[in-house]
């Protein structure tokens, strides 16, 4: 029988469009699951395990890991970020790319005026 590698069974199920589809429309919360998963194998736990470190049940850590998790908290991300030695960092990325030229103009007005100010043109 052969053993799969989550990344390298990732890589053949997106070669397949539907799938792609719907893994890039969920792709955050697969995301966080796989770091789960990393995190509690580095740990050596099972899933009961974290789930009695986290004072949830098995049931709630396997949806977790499944990436289908309804109305994710960030407190319960905490509980288990906790029991598996992690915490949560939560970030936020613009839907559609941004123009490289755009975003050094964005950067630039984001200083604070004085350090502008004192810039000479040349």
């Amino acid at each position: 029988m052969k053993v799969y590698r989550y990344n390298e069974m990732l890589e053949e199920e997106l070669k397949n469009s539907k799938f792609r589809k719907e893994y890039e429309a969920l792709e955050e919360e697969f995301d966080v699951a796989r770091q789960i998963i990393e995190l509690r194998l580095e740990a050596g736990m099972t899933q009961q395990e974290l789930a009695q470190k986290a004072h949830t049940s098995q049931p709630c850590i396997a949806r977790l890991e499944s990436g289908k998790y309804q109305n994710l908290s960030l407190s319960f991300l905490r509980k288990v970020g906790k029991a598996i030695g992690a915490r949560p960092i939560v970030t936020f990325r613009k839907s559609k790319a941004i123009p490289l030229h755009r975003l050094r103009r964005s950067r630039k007005s984001m200083q604070p005026r004085a350090s502008r100010a004192g810039k000479s043109s040349g």
